[in-house]
């Protein structure tokens, strides 16, 4: 088994790696306190989350196809392990850890079974304006998770109106303190965005405030600050469960597996299309797999690519996934000897510089361009932002994805059927719709379905000819079927009885230009005896001369 090597780490340019590196330190000063914090959702202590983020971005920069992405704990996953896994550990912190680890390890199997199955091309459903709206609502929920912590207050839970509700219920608990520290943060990144592009700005506000916080002794005065960071590095291992429990942390694991590579999915999918690169989801379930692997065996838990995280690694000016190594062995070094430095990190500093980074989601040109071009796309934006918004990350992009999948059958169920005509002055032919000077050959009825032929869309296209054809009044329908790349079973035989049907009416059927499976699976069916020879030989314009000159 080869494992695929990343394009970029062949050729490295000795440039990029400043870059990586400032972005890689501004990246790590955010993992730790995201680490931390998202452990107390999974119901584990604050180095369990420190844990997955240090030994999942020791490995997922190698194997990772975007150049942002960065792999670490999310609250969606966070969530949905503490509450699934309560019930199991019943209270026992030592089994609750190792179901955790052992749900990671099982997360990583199937990551890596979708990666042998090359299952990475069902994300590519997507459709661009879901992504438009997820990256809309996923701007406006992670604002509605920060601005709390702007403000100097705890934050609440649930949805994009639940926390919205509590930060506007709230505002009277704003510290003024926390207020200040935060909007000194968030103007110093706005200005550095506008005068200094491409400068680590984020690591001086980083940096800035843990000096500003220790002069002014800002914690006194109300300013929630990161706090102690547990030190040491567990041992490497297999979590100590039952058989019996893995069986139970199945459906837990699979949708731990669904949740993370739909997120990763559309991160990767979005920075692909912001910088001008192609996106390999199936790559990311390799960068998955590796990743909860290690996670799992350092004492950690289920991890994905974190939208958050990888907007600060880009603006850090990150330029390829070494930040996330280099970020990794930063957290090391801090887990083993330089916590207690992060102690005085202002929270308000952090949820700025989160707020500055989803800021550029927010595309009102984009939508607007929907609007005005492609309703129906603009709708499914909207509902994947609806439902981002109303159900979390991973529900708004699952209905965008359903209803896009639903567009995208609909349209398939009903391809365009083109009625040809000749363009003057020549022997080609094209869709008369199109091109109104086309000339109509007298007593032929030229049509040409713009699709493959199959079960769920044959009868839309027996029932455009025969309306067509009861229309014209042809002697010869000609059935083109340049454009079809395939015809399966049910489209043979409907084209079949097609055949009986204009027969019935003293209408002959042609068929031309048929593709070579295609003209396999019509002969089969027996088109060749009733329609003519099909062959690859004659064209629409040999088929209309022969009919025209009476040789046919």
């Amino acid at each position: 088994m080869n494992l695929p090597v990343p394009s970029w780490l062949r050729a490295y340019p000795r440039d990029w790696l400043r870059g990586d590196i400032v972005a890689g330190i501004t990246l790590a000063a955010y993992l730790i306190p995201a680490g931390i914090g998202d452990a107390s959702l999974a119901g584990l202590p604050p180095e369990a989350g420190l844990y997955a983020c240090l030994f999942g971005g020791l490995v997922f920069w190698l194997f990772c196809g975007s150049r942002h992405t960065v792999i670490t704990v999310t609250s969606a996953i966070s969530l949905l392990i503490g509450a699934s896994l309560a019930p199991m550990s019943e209270g026992d912190p030592s089994r609750h850890a190792a179901l955790a680890a052992a749900t990671a390890l099982l997360v990583a199997v199937i990551a890596f079974v979708a990666w042998l199955a090359k299952a990475g091309t069902i994300v590519n459903f997507i459709s661009e304006p879901v992504m438009i709206g997820f990256k809309c609502g996923v701007a406006l929920f992670l604002a509605s998770s920060q601005l709390p912590k702007l403000f100097g207050y705890k934050g609440g839970h649930g949805d994009f109106w639940e926390r919205s509700g509590h930060f506007f219920k709230h505002l009277g608990q704003t510290n003024t303190a926390a207020l200040l520290t935060g909007l000194a943060a968030l103007a110093v990144l706005i200005l550095g965005k506008i005068f200094l592009k491409n400068k680590p700005v984020g690591l001086f506000v980083v940096i800035g405030s843990i000096v500003a916080a220790t002069l002014l002794d800002l914690q006194k005065q109300g300013v929630a600050m990161l706090g102690n960071v547990p030190q040491g590095l567990p041992a490497l291992g297999l979590p100590e469960v039952r058989g019996s429990d893995l069986n139970e942390l199945l459906p837990l694991a699979l949708a731990c597996f669904m949740l993370g590579a739909v997120e990763t999915a559309a991160i990767g999918r979005m920075f692909a299309a912001k910088h001008g690169a192609r996106f390999n989801s199936n790559r990311e379930f390799l960068a998955l797999s590796f990743s909860n692997l290690l996670a799992g065996l350092g004492r950690g838990f289920p991890i994905s690519g974190g939208m958050s995280q990888s907007l600060v690694n880009e603006s850090g000016g990150a330029r390829t996934p070494l930040s996330g190594l280099i970020a990794a062995l930063i957290v090391l070094l801090v887990a083993l000897f330089l916590s207690g430095l992060l102690h005085n990190l202002p929270q308000p500093a952090l949820a700025a510089i989160v707020l500055v980074a989803v800021a550029g989601l927010f595309k009102v040109k984009a939508l607007k361009r929907l609007w005005q071009y492609d309703r129906p796309e603009f709708l499914v934006a909207m509902a994947a932002l609806a439902g981002v918004l109303c159900s979390g990350l991973l529900r708004g992009v699952l209905l965008g994805a359903v209803i896009s999948m639903v567009q995208l059958i609909r349209s398939a169920s009903k391809p365009h059927v083109a009625v040809l005509g000749r363009i003057p002055g020549t022997r080609r032919f094209s869709d008369s719709a199109r091109h109104e000077d086309n000339e109509p050959v007298p007593g032929v009825l030229i049509v040409r379905p713009e699709s493959g032929l199959v079960y769920f869309n044959i009868d839309h296209v027996r029932d455009h000819i025969t309306a067509a054809a009861d229309t014209a009044k042809p002697k010869l329908v000609l059935l083109d079927l340049s454009a079809a790349p395939r015809v399966d079973l049910q489209a043979a035989e409907t084209i079949g009885a097609l055949h009986s049907e204009l027969a019935a009416a003293g209408i002959r059927l042609q068929i031309v230009e048929a593709r070579a499976s295609v003209r396999d699976k019509l002969r089969l069916e027996g088109l060749d005896e009733k329609t003519g020879t099909i062959n690859r030989h004659t064209s629409v314009a040999d088929a209309v001369d022969s009919f025209t000159h009476g040789t046919a």
